[in-house]
């Protein structure tokens, strides 16, 4: 993408896999070489886009030759092992200015916030960066390492683990519960829940695996969000309906009771309805009014998100004009949107206490939540891997319709201001 947007008024130098050597050659725009060490020693500003996993690997090989004076940045979703690799291996007379994309791979980058990380090096280095980055037309958000890590955590740890964890309970469910004749996952919230997973299932696991494993924030989000999980669906089941009000409602209150109004993120369900990925049925006496209110569902991935982040006194408006991904403004967008009425909430709740509708697919999320914080817990990358890759297997019958649909969405949000 960057040799598209700069174009051919830069000279670009790339290296991959030796495996993709000949593949490049039939890339316009690019010089290709042998390895890192030629980029290294040729090029004044160097951006190593490798996996998280395989940081320090990387800049341990190529480090030691890169050119002296030049500018060298690292595009992981985790800036805690890059910069011990950048600190260890890189020589002292080449300065350090990283960068990060927040958006997903399929959004555009206009307007959307891109991390710049100026941590060794004159201001030029920093200038210099500023101005290839520029066609882009990036929201630049100036930060350090560690406040790159911590912000990423809050926005998008437990937004992926919700999301990983409602794609896997659907894949052990063995159905698309949006699909069946009772759809029982249509319209607004449930648009929004079907769509984000299917768009996250359908890109690679390693974007999401670094930031959960080598994260240590991420890591105790991701715990958290298990734990709250698991002990709001124990209330639900033992019926202990004082006991799940009152810690729902102080979760409620700590999260948005002092948070200013301000036009909502999400917009109506109206809008939300036009994306939905469920089959149109044969109007019946049961079915000919499905286009009305939601059915009634606990929202536990919910109920969890907010419950977790009370718990870890995390505010999740703070980063959210700083740095936020689309898919996190959507997602606190619908929490905001349940939580900001007492009335859909309350029905929430009365759903999760008496509704049995949804309560194996409820069971199916606790025990994937849990799987999915064990498997963090491990930092297994390997186990990581073969989570995802099973049930983005499940999905993946559905991923061509489902990324155009979500992608439409997000922008039809985007345009209409919900998620300025």
């Amino acid at each position: 993408m960057l040799v598209e947007v700069v174009g051919a008024e830069s000279h670009i130098n790339v290296c991959d896999l030796p495996q993709k050597f000949e593949a490049l050659q039939h890339v316009q725009g690019v010089t290709v070489l042998k390895d890192g060490h030629m980029v290294s020693r040729a090029s004044d500003w160097i951006m190593y886009a490798v996996e998280a996993e395989f940081i320090d690997k990387a800049v341990k090989m190529y480090g030691p030759s890169t050119k002296i004076g030049a500018v060298v940045a690292g595009q992981t979703s985790v800036k805690a092992p890059e910069k011990a690799a950048f600190e260890a291996h890189l020589p002292a007379d080449v300065h350090i200015v990283s960068c990060h994309s927040l958006h997903g791979p399929s959004v555009p980058p206009l307007e959307q916030p891109l991390v710049l990380i100026h941590h060794r090096g004159p201001d030029w280095a920093l200038t210099l960066v500023e101005n290839i980055l520029r066609p882009f037309r990036s929201r630049y958000v100036y930060m350090s390492f560690e406040e790159h890590d911590s912000v990423t955590a809050n926005t998008q740890a437990v937004t992926h683990a919700a999301f990983l964890s409602m794609g896997t309970a659907w894949r052990s469910s063995g159905s698309y519960p949006w699909e069946e004749p009772e759809a029982r996952y249509v319209g607004g919230i449930e648009t929004v829940k079907v769509n984000i997973a299917h768009r996250i299932y359908a890109n690679k696991w390693h974007v999401y695996a670094g930031l959960a494993i080598l994260n240590p924030s991420a890591k105790i989000q991701i715990d958290q969000y298990a734990k709250s999980a698991t002990e709001l669906f124990k209330l639900m089941l033992e019926s202990k309906e004082k006991e799940l009000r009152k810690r729902i409602y102080r979760a409620s209150d700590a999260v948005f009771k002092d948070t200013p109004r301000s036009r909502p993120i999400l917009l109506s369900e109206d809008l939300l309805d036009r994306f939905s990925l469920a089959i149109p049925v044969t109007p019946t006496p049961a079915t000919q009014n499905s286009h009305g209110p939601s059915r009634a569902n606990s929202h536990l991935s919910l109920l969890a998100m907010v419950d977790c982040w009370a718990t870890l006194s995390i505010d999740p408006f703070a980063d959210l004009e700083l740095a936020a991904t689309p898919i996190f403004r959507m997602w606190i967008g619908v929490a905001e949107y349940l939580f900001r009425s007492r009335e859909r909430l309350d029905a929430a709740l009365e759903a999760a206490l008496w509704d049995t509708t949804h309560r194996s697919d409820d069971m199916e999320f606790i025990v994937a939540a849990r799987g999915w914080s064990q498997c963090v817990s491990f930092g297994s990358f390997e186990l990581y891997r073969r989570r995802f890759e099973e049930t983005a297997a499940f999905f993946q019958p559905r991923f061509a319709e489902a990324q155009a649909v979500a992608a439409r969405m997000i922008t039809a949000i985007l345009e209409e201001g919900g998620a300025s």
